[in-house]
């Protein structure tokens, strides 16, 4: 049984598809519109320090294959993803202030601005977590607002990871709303580095904060098909992994199994 939550009705028809296989996968296509309707709900990461050239034309070409919502790359390689998927169609997204949020505000938003303009269309940027829990809103919402002007001025999104992971649940909620009223289009669990990852409580608890309107990303340790649908159940509209092509081949086999 799904949890009760505003999913948004792409995640909706997703998840009913995959309690009612196999019928229920044809308004989608069968199988395989199953499938790319599930990858478009995931944005396909690659942020490791040792990530080389060639590991990011990998994560290019399997972006391309699998038609996942978004390739998340580094800055540093934010131009390669771009040449890499110029003919697919996938968006390229890179991240500002990764991975503590302890930069400054204006280094945040020029990495947010240089990586707009080596093409890309998602930032993931970090709050800046310490402020947040010293009380000081107004340099947290400041911190914000900066990178979503750039975005917005160049039609991108802008998804803010809260790091849930070492926050308390009244800090989460004011996290994400500030988040929305700095102009954020998505709130994120978590950068998915050394403090633990998404979790189905932290993401009802952020879809209750911030309604349905803005989208809730679901990030760090998700590894498998049941924990992005779990996840997905509780209110995330977009999910992130570095094993989107696992947990979509383990989709295909059981699409597969209930043929």
């Amino acid at each position: 049984m799904w949890l009760r939550s505003p999913i948004p009705k792409n995640v909706r028809e997703v998840l009913d598809a995959l309690e009612k296989l196999p019928k229920s996968a044809k308004k989608l296509g069968g199988p395989d519109g199953l499938c790319r309707a599930f990858a478009a709900l995931v944005d396909h990461t690659l942020l490791k320090p040792d990530a080389t050239p060639d590991d990011i034309r990998r994560l290019c070409d399997q972006g391309a294959e699998y038609g996942f919502a978004a390739v998340i790359v580094n800055p540093c390689y934010v131009a390669l993803a771009v040449k890499s998927l110029a003919n697919a169609g996938i968006p390229v997204g890179g991240v500002a202030g990764f991975p503590l949020g302890a930069a400054r505000p204006d280094v945040k938003r020029l990495e947010a601005e240089l990586a707009l303009a080596d093409g890309a269309r998602d930032i993931d940027m970090v709050m800046a977590v310490g402020a947040l829990k010293a009380g000081d809103d107004g340099r947290v919402e400041e911190d914000i607002r900066g990178i979503a002007g750039v975005c917005h001025q160049r039609n991108a999104i802008l998804k803010v990871i809260l790091e849930c992971g070492v926050l308390t649940d009244k800090e989460k909620r004011r996290a994400a709303k500030l988040a929305v009223q700095a102009g954020a289009d998505f709130v994120k669990t978590s950068t998915g580095i050394g403090h633990g990852g998404a979790t189905v409580a932290d993401v009802a608890l952020l879809r209750d904060a911030v309604g349905r309107a803005t989208g809730v990303k679901a990030s760090g340790g998700i590894r498998t098909l049941a924990g992005a649908v779990e996840l997905l159940a509780a209110g995330a509209s977009r999910i992130g992994t570095s094993s989107g092509v696992a947990i979509l081949d383990e989709l295909r086999q059981r699409c597969s199994k209930r043929d």
